[in-house]
């Protein structure tokens, strides 16, 4: 069944070069023109080397990143992943990352990387620096962590060795994510036109009660003039096709640049403007920009409602993080609510005809301690009551009597011999 879609989000910051201070905690992420940085505890900037989407022929791998941001990152601080994981880690569920591969010799990830074919090793670096964003572990000295911290990682080649991606590259990722038995499929690339292989593997993931999440649009290219004008919106594949939950990146605004590429419609946004995540080698840090990294994330939530509430299907989970999302023209993503909203039991009616129950009023539990403040309460209130109708009879009766107990304004006419 086709999740129900939002109007695309319209952008309406300036342009991805402009510099901004956003939150993080004690210190503060700034993207600065051409190079990214953040600020760790002290007022120095700490500058973070760029994750590339894909790679030229002729340049060297991504290496290793000498610095490390210490600090708390916005985006968890957004989608406040300390609340989140009191109640999940995402154990037991296996996310399946369709991208450059993921590095078996990324530190976050050690231990909990299982790599299809050639897919354990990451030239690019993007895909582990997704797979990072869905369940890096915490490190000394490092606040930055993944969304699911205890779930494994199924590294699937989704692209060529250098990025670039074809919609049977994506579909053949895919159907080896659902060998992998992967109960979330996260899929990095965009494209802009579907195959009937890749339309044939999505119907297969999701038959697999997999939750299949996608990038609503590219990951933005480089690009040397802030005069770039809005693109019309348009569908990108695998995210347009029914069943799969689109995601759009949203900076820690709320907002998109002028300049960004625009899907039809939309499921979800989530943090992908400036977001911070490892790299294929080292315990250093780097910095990106994309809506693959706001797909992560989802990706990262899904694992944890599949591990908290396992009674749910891969469609229900979908549905969940939808409708627990902070409202919006594209909702929120919203990891405490997806996991800690609690749904009334739907009868098998609704069930057969997928079609929601009506909840039931809640009812709030009695409070025992306050039992005494309601009697005193109620004693003041009768008290009250008494008083005001003392002082309402010491003001009738008089008034009564002198009118012989006639009704206000009645015509009294006097009778013979007698008095008014």
């Amino acid at each position: 069944m086709r999740l129900m879609r939002r109007p695309p989000l319209r952008p309406h910051l300036p342009p991805h070069a402009r510099a901004l201070a956003l939150t993080l905690g004690l210190g503060a992420l700034v993207p600065f023109v051409g190079a990214p940085a953040a600020v760790a505890a002290d007022p120095k900037p700490l500058r973070l080397p760029v994750m590339p989407a894909r790679l030229d022929a002729d340049a060297d791998c991504t290496g290793s990143s000498a610095r490390r941001a210490t600090t708390v990152p916005w985006e968890q601080q957004r989608l406040q992943l300390t609340r989140a994981w009191e109640f999940s880690s995402g154990s037991g569920v296996t996310v399946a990352v369709v991208d450059t591969g993921v590095s078996t010799a990324a530190p976050a990830l050690k231990g909990r990387v299982t790599a299809v074919g050639q897919a354990g090793e990451d030239c690019v670096g993007h895909g582990s620096f997704v797979a990072g964003l869905v369940g890096a572990a915490a490190a000394d000295g490092v606040r930055f962590a993944g969304v699911a911290q205890r779930a494994r990682i199924v590294a699937v080649r989704g692209t060529d060795a250098r990025g670039a991606a074809t919609a049977a590259s994506v579909a053949a990722g895919i159907s080896a994510a659902v060998k992998a038995e992967a109960g979330v499929i996260v899929v990095s690339p965009a494209l802009e036109a579907g195959s009937a292989r890749l339309t044939a593997a999505v119907t297969s993931a999701v038959a697999h009660d997999a939750v299949v999440v996608a990038a609503a649009v590219s990951d933005p290219p480089a690009r040397s003039g802030a005069d770039q004008e809005t693109p019309a919106p348009r569908d990108y594949w695998p995210a347009a096709q029914s069943g799969v939950l689109s995601v759009l990146d949203v900076d820690a605004d709320g907002g998109r640049p002028d300049d960004a590429l625009l899907p039809r419609g939309a499921d979800l946004t989530a943090p992908g403007d400036g977001v911070i995540g490892i790299g294929p080698r080292g315990s250093g840090h780097f910095i990106g920009s994309g809506a693959s990294f706001a797909a992560a994330f989802v990706a990262g939530a899904a694992a944890q409602v599949r591990s908290s509430h396992p009674e749910l299907t891969g469609k229900q989970t979908a549905e969940r993080l939808v409708s627990t999302a902070y409202p919006d023209t594209v909702p929120h993503l919203d990891p405490y609510a997806a996991l800690t909203a609690v749904s009334a039991p739907r009868s098998d009616e609704a069930a057969r005809q997928g079609t929601p129950d009506r909840q039931a009023p809640v009812a709030l539990p009695a409070d025992a301690a306050s039992r005494p403040t309601r009697r005193a309460v109620l004693l003041a209130a009768g008290g009250g009551a008494v008083m005001l109708l003392v002082a309402w009879a010491a003001v009738v009766f008089p008034r009564g009597r002198a009118r012989r107990w006639r009704p206000a304004g009645a015509d009294i006419s006097p009778e013979p011999g007698g008095e008014v």
